[in-house]
């Protein structure tokens, strides 16, 4: 697929993330029971930028998780014989307001796995989605709460985010 658009710089993208954690601040009512759970790959590295600048803004250190949702998707063929689990959340979900943070928003399949993954871990008091970018296209009835950039898109298209620690640099692509 080749580029058809650059849709976020770092600029745009680092905006969108200090919008995403006030936002996540406010509907909160605070951060005293919030909780960050990345989405591996790149949700990880969004969900420390945003503990980060909320870090920044008002003092308070948010917990951060890696959730790892492979062995939880329903859309893909795999054998758990030689999957390797790489979640890593080191405090209790139970009775917390959990925010997952994605890149994309697409089919709510990843999110689906997720939202199974943390109640095996135990009842939230609340799971809000929070992602870089929404692209439409649901299978499933899911939305998010906080959304870096709405990008309609066709099937045929694909949405690309970069980030820094993971591909040299911060930008939302579109291919196609």
């Amino acid at each position: 697929m080749s580029i058809k658009a650059k849709l976020m710089d770092n600029g745009a993208m680092d905006r969108a993330l200090t919008r995403l954690s006030h936002e996540i601040v406010e509907k909160n009512g605070g951060v005293e029971n919030v909780v960050l759970i990345g989405i591996k790959t790149r949700g990880v590295p969004l969900a420390y930028r945003v503990a980060e600048k909320i870090k920044k803004a008002y003092d308070i250190a948010l917990p951060v998780g890696i959730l790892d949702t492979s062995l939880y998707r329903d859309d893909r063929e795999n054998s758990t014989n030689n999957m390797v689990d790489e979640t890593n959340i080191p405090f209790e979900v139970a009775n917390k307001n959990v925010v997952l943070v994605d890149d994309v928003l697409y089919t709510g399949r990843t999110v689906r796995a997720a939202i199974e993954a943390i109640i095996k871990l135990g009842r939230p008091s609340i799971i809000e989605l929070a992602v870089m970018v929404d692209r439409g296209h649901r299978e499933l009835p899911i939305r998010p709460d906080f959304i870096g950039k709405n990008v309609p898109t066709s099937k045929l298209e694909n949405i690309k985010v970069n980030l820094m620690e993971i591909d040299g640099e911060d930008s939302v692509l579109l291919l196609g």
